[in-house]
């Protein structure tokens, strides 16, 4: 017998949305307006985070190297910046689609092998990009590259803000909002129940003729995707993208390590 029954899961999903909806105007009200950036950034980690559990949760492959796909996306929206590009409805699609190719490249490699194989190269596979972004010194190389301000979002003759808090927030929100419906609904169809079946046993699937390898490569492909949105909004957020977004250490870890 569950808690919530599906119906209960809607309603309390729905209270959530409405409280996002609310947060920024009540902390407005309260003159806290740093908490909406800080709301903000959660809600990029969400996307995130929920691309790293759709092959974790669902797909059960363990990767250390998601970060590399947040850190690609960042990254192309940084370039693509100090190139000149700032309209995000070309730097956007593009950090999708080059963490897509990124995530496709290591994953078709990396999903022929399993267990700490698999985590092991996607490790390895993060660490390269890691060396890759730091090497490019024409782009700030280790130090990182600080972008002169949000991407710009033009709808024909009506220009959105993105520099308002108020308009960047509720565009994550909606991002956040339609990524996290697309997964649940991925993950309600055959696809996902291929996905969860291979989780629970690869050999069967495999006996019965599905071909697993492609469908954990294209879950591969569609995390990573997400990841990129997620790596491409954490730029415009923080105005600033360093290698240290693909870095699978933390500073914690690292002084914990040398001590």
């Amino acid at each position: 017998m569950t808690l919530f029954s599906p119906a209960h899961h809607r309603w309390l999903a729905m209270l959530a949305l409405l409280g996002l909806v609310v947060f920024p105007l009540a902390m407005q009200a309260l003159d806290q307006a740093f908490y909406i950036g800080f709301a903000c950034r959660i809600m990029i980690y969400a996307i995130a985070a929920s691309s790293l559990n759709l092959i974790l949760g669902n797909g059960g492959m363990v990767s250390f190297g998601h970060a590399a796909f947040l850190g690609a996306g960042a990254y192309v929206v940084g370039i693509l910046m100090e190139e000149g590009i700032v309209s995000a409805w070309i730097s956007w699609p593009v950090a999708v689609l080059a963490s897509g190719l990124f995530a496709l490249l290591i994953g078709a490699l990396s999903l022929r092998t399993r267990g700490v194989y698999f985590i092991m190269i996607t490790l390895a596979f993060a660490q390269m990009m890691y060396y890759l972004f730091i090497s490019l010194k024409a782009y700030g190389g280790e130090d990182g590259l600080s972008l002169p301000g949000r991407s710009s979002l033009e709808l024909g003759s009506l220009s959105l803000n993105l520099k308002d808090e108020f308009t960047w927030y509720y565009l994550v929100l909606l991002l956040m909002v339609l990524v996290l419906y697309a997964l649940h609904r991925l993950m309600q169809a055959r696809f996902g129940r291929v996905i969860e079946a291979i989780r629970e046993n690869e050999a069967r699937m495999e006996a019965i003729g599905f071909a697993t390898y492609r469908y954990k490569l294209v879950c591969f492909v569609i995390a990573g995707a997400l990841c990129g949105l997620a790596g491409a909004l954490l730029a415009n957020q923080n105005s600033f993208v360093s290698p240290k977004l693909i870095e699978w250490r933390s500073e914690e870890h690292t002084s914990e390590l040398q001590s």
